[in-house]
């Protein structure tokens, strides 16, 4: 399956992206994905969030699902559990999303492997956060 590994594919990655879908960001500022959501807002990219029991985060109206929200994101960074992933992903397919990052923990295989044959580039298992400031400031 064709992730991308290399320090150089994900700084690319993040350096074109302009919109990042933010699946199960929570309205909560202790949760990692209010934290990490927030960072890359402050970071300059456009975020959706994407939480059918919020309505905003952060000033920022939220969307149920990646259905909704009506215009192509370059990433989505799914916060949900491993067994959410293959409908998020699917989801994202017809969504014509340009890549699907999978923190920590919302690792799934198959999934990453369906997205990839779609045409997506994969980043598994991987804090986006941490990437970014790591490889971007």
């Amino acid at each position: 399956m064709p992730t991308l590994e290399s320090d150089q594919e994900i700084r690319t990655l993040l350096r074109n992206a302009h919109t990042i879908a933010v699946v199960g960001m929570s309205d909560k500022p202790y949760r990692d994905s209010y934290q990490i959501g927030l960072y890359l807002h402050e970071q300059g990219f456009t975020i959706v969030p994407v939480n059918p029991t919020i309505r905003e985060v952060i000033g920022i109206p939220a969307f149920p699902d990646l259905d909704s929200i009506g215009h192509e994101v370059d990433i989505v960074d799914i916060f949900r559990r491993a067994e959410h992933v293959p409908e998020i992903v699917d989801a994202a397919i017809r969504c014509r999303a340009g890549a699907i990052w999978m923190q920590f923990g919302a690792t799934h295989l198959p999934a990453a492997a369906r997205a990839s044959a779609a045409g997506l580039r994969v980043v598994p298992n991987r804090c986006i956060m941490v990437e970014h400031r790591r490889l971007l400031r």
